[in-house]
């Protein structure tokens, strides 16, 4: 399940490069996360009634991380191929789990890590995109501070009921910059349909498979599996948008997968003890 959520996520992320062409990134990413809502409050409604205080700050700045995260990385794969964008956005996640280590030798893999993302990108040839660089690494950015906000808010809700909560607050974010590109750009008729169809594949299945498989596995596990998306990344860039790779960039995935899984060790987590005995069993996430 874990496998297959990752898949789809980079699936719906291949998807959405025609629908960037016509509606741009943070028009995509608005619509993404409009139909998101629509679906996830088709399948699970809100928990508003379990709602606390506290728990809004939370929620709220899940919600515009989530949003923001989803557009910087989409205009990351308007200039630059799929499988580099993730790799660089991966660096964000990498470098929270080696700051947030107890041991100071985990700030090793961040720094392979980046090793990896030269070889991607090949900055000596002379033709990198530098904004392309930008966008992704502002993505990766969101990306950690995604993981540490999701880990809090799961303590307090469900995978499902958490979602519902937050992908609104997202599409309410990215509306001032997503909108003007949907009435401005060049609107046509399967633009819609095709959008509604990536947001069903992510986030709601995509998301929906994650919440299941974190309720399996330890986080330690779902973390080592989840640096493998790099190289999800590159196959579906290669195989849906016709990018491919050249040996250094191939070499260039394989250390950030592997500095990513490195990272994984001894990063378990013990499951959160919830004082609130309304609110539901909580999950370990990463």
């Amino acid at each position: 399940m874990a496998i297959a959520a990752m898949l789809a996520v980079q699936l719906a992320n291949a998807l959405s490069v025609p629908v960037i062409d016509q509606v741009g990134p943070a028009g995509t990413a608005w619509l993404r996360m409009c139909f998101g809502t629509v679906f996830l409050w088709l399948v699970a409604r809100p928990a508003i009634r379990t709602l606390r205080r506290t728990d809004v700050p939370a929620l709220l700045a899940l919600g515009v991380v989530t949003g923001f995260m989803t557009t910087f990385f989409l205009s990351a794969v308007e200039r630059i191929p799929l499988g580099t964008a993730v790799a660089i956005e991966f660096l964000g996640p990498l470098t929270v789990a080696g700051v947030m280590s107890k041991r100071r030798r985990a700030l090793a893999w961040p720094l392979l890590a980046f090793a990896g993302v030269l070889l991607l990108t090949e900055p000596w040839r002379g033709d990198i995109d530098l904004v392309g660089v930008g966008f992704a690494l502002a993505a990766g950015t969101c990306w950690g501070l995604y993981n540490l906000l999701t880990q809090h808010v799961g303590d307090r809700f469900t995978g499902i009921s958490g979602l519902s909560l937050t992908i609104p607050v997202a599409a309410v974010a990215t509306m001032p910059i997503g909108l003007p590109q949907v009435v401005g750009g060049e609107f046509t008729w399967w633009v819609l349909p095709a959008a509604a169809g990536i947001a069903l594949i992510t986030p709601v299945v995509a998301f929906g498979l994650e919440m299941l498989a974190l309720r399996r596995m330890t986080h330690t596990a779902f973390g080592t599996l989840l640096s493998i998306e790099p190289a999800f990344g590159t196959i579906i860039g290669l195989l849906v948008l016709a990018q491919t790779p050249s040996v250094l960039q191939i070499v260039g995935v394989a250390i950030v997968v592997a500095a990513g899984a490195a990272a994984q060790r001894g990063g378990r987590r013990d499951a959160p003890v919830i004082a609130d005995p309304s609110s539901t069993t909580a999950k370990e996430t990463t």
